[in-house]
């Protein structure tokens, strides 16, 4: 006896109930064509995870509900069953719920156990555990649903399943993308399956919401262990899976297309692509504009906007000032030129002139410092706030989490824009990626669209003459494995000097770092690529008088 069920890997707009009931109607269409008799849809599928507050506007509920109802009869009328994500209630409150339709009629679901409070989730403000695992008979398979977080935690309901007379796992899932999390959901798979001794399917999201990226990956995995089928990262794909029971012997996934995993940088570099065409996209923007400076950050930025969107929606603008040195100028020219980006120059001389003139007889008798550098970038983010405006373009920030950490940019600023992309990547990441895109072009036959003069040369702020970030700044390799271990870890000091850091050096970056959040908490949203990435992973006060040491 077999069985073939669809899993579809889709990328749902938050929020966007009718074009996400398109998009898996376009599914479900497709599924039946290909011989599925059901389509397994990830968590909350229909409104995008994570829907936030919406879930607290009852208007918002429902027209979910009205959605849902449009949503059953198109499965009725295609001939297809499905199983979904989506919301009910019970009398304590809002469920996550695995919603199951049989022959266009809501057959019943079933609901999340564990719901996450950590990191990037919130689910204890929007929703209620469900307690009561369920049985669906379905064509002598019958099935349990579980979603997400219930598959972390041994002892959970994936076992009572079993016991309850359950063949197979139907897993919904919307899970957050950080670097290398793909064999880590497949090692907790594995020892699930080992526990309850049930083959499971798991079927994630995919796609960008604000800093989440949903990187799919949907696998079908064995009793014993073995992956007999998985879904590519960062796209949205549609397979059949195919399932057989025999008399007597358990159900097991027939061996279908096993997509292999991504190296590290290749990984990154899609998830920040797909994080921000999403944005872009979902946003309706018709374009990106960025400040191209000459220097690393801007032009990885600029060629990451252009792999995402394509060149035609991405452009830049050089604003040079007396301290910005011919090399800069020739390498921002060339890097655009090279990615087939407009690049337009507006000299920033006149008007920083006009602003000393005007501010110097309310600076008489102050010495000169960082105030008259930071004219320079807020001067820069006027003039891309301005074309922005007119030509309906998203201003995309050049920052990185190594400048961000410790406040190394310009508040309103270098920093004012509407999206960061290289928000969540310590400089050192920065330059790996950059290095990587240019050996993928070569690989290609193509050429490398960063100059290698970028690579090589000093990063420097250009905010003065002969200024170097060295000369505020640790070096950056020292920089971000302070970093790494204080921010991302959240290590102490006593563990941040074992790791062979000098002692005078963390605790002025540590400093640095909790004197800034302020200004963190200004910035525009970004990708999450880390484990712990500034925005809804780390939410630390700003009037705060803890101090490490």
């Amino acid at each position: 006896m077999e069985l073939s069920l669809a899993l579809s890997q889709i990328n749902p707009h938050v929020g966007a109930l009718e074009d996400n009931l398109e998009r898996m109607t376009r599914a479900a269409e497709k599924a039946h064509a290909l011989g599925a008799s059901l389509i397994v849809f990830p968590e909350l599928a229909l409104t995008g995870y994570p829907p936030e507050d919406l879930l607290h506007k009852p208007l918002f509920l429902e027209r979910l509900a009205q959605t849902e109802q449009r949503f059953h009869r198109n499965l009725g009328n295609i001939g297809i069953d499905a199983v979904y994500g989506s919301v009910r209630r019970n009398s304590m409150g809002l469920i996550n719920a695995g919603v199951f339709v049989q022959d266009g009629v809501e057959a019943g679901f079933s609901g999340k156990r564990r719901l996450p409070n950590h990191g990037v989730f919130d689910e204890r403000r929007y929703f209620v555990p469900e307690k009561n695992p369920r049985i669906f008979a379905y064509k002598g398979f019958p099935f349990g649903i579980t979603i997400c977080e219930d598959l972390w935690h041994p002892g959970g309901p994936l076992p009572k399943l079993a016991r309850a007379g359950a063949t197979f796992i139907l897993h919904l899932n919307a899970s957050p993308y950080h670097i290398g999390k793909q064999p880590e959901r497949e090692d907790i798979a594995r020892q699930r399956v080992t526990e309850c001794g049930l083959p499971l399917l798991y079927v994630n999201l995919v796609g960008g919401q604000d800093e989440l990226i949903f990187d799919g990956g949907s696998f079908a995995i064995n009793a014993d262990g073995d992956i007999a089928q998985r879904e590519p990262l960062m796209e949205e794909s549609l397979s059949i899976v195919r399932m057989q029971r025999q008399p007597g012997k358990m159900v097991r996934f027939l061996q279908g297309p096993i997509t292999q995993p991504l190296e590290r940088e290749r990984e990154i570099y899609r998830a920040l692509c797909l994080g921000m065409a999403d944005y872009v996209r979902k946003n309706r923007f018709q374009g990106v504009i960025l400040g191209l400076s000459g220097g690393i950050d801007s032009a990885l930025t600029l060629v990451i906007c252009a792999d995402a969107l394509g060149r035609d929606r991405v452009e830049a603008l050089m604003m040079p000032s007396p301290f910005t040195s011919r090399d800069s100028l020739e390498d921002a020219a060339l890097g655009a030129e090279r990615m087939g980006v407009t690049l337009n120059t507006v000299a920033i001389t006149p008007l920083h002139e006009g602003f000393r003139t005007q501010l110097a007889p309310l600076f008489a008798g102050f010495n000169e410092d960082v105030t008259e550098e930071n004219i320079q970038p807020r001067i820069r983010a006027t003039l891309l706030m301005a074309l922005s405006n007119k030509k309906g373009l998203l201003l995309v920030t050049t920052g990185n989490k190594s400048e961000m950490s410790v406040g190394y940019a310009t508040l309103y600023g270098d920093m004012a824009g509407g999206f960061s992309v290289l928000k969540d990547l310590l400089k050192e990441t920065v330059y790996q990626l950059a290095r990587a895109r240019n050996r993928w072009a070569a690989i290609e036959g193509g050429v490398p669209p960063i100059p290698e003069r970028i690579l090589e040369k000093p990063p420097t702020a250009e905010l003065k003459h002969n200024q170097k970030d060295t000369d505020s700044l640790p070096p950056y390799p020292i920089l971000d494995r302070i970093l790494e271990l204080y921010v991302e870890q959240e290590k102490g000091l006593d563990e941040i000097i074992e790791r062979g850091i000098d002692r005078a050096t963390a605790l002025r970056v540590i400093a640095m770092v909790d004197r800034n959040e302020y200004k963190r908490r200004q910035s525009p949203p970004g990708v999450r690529v880390t484990r712990r990435a500034f925005g809804k992973d780390r939410r630390y006060p700003i009037t705060n008088g803890f101090k490490i040491s």
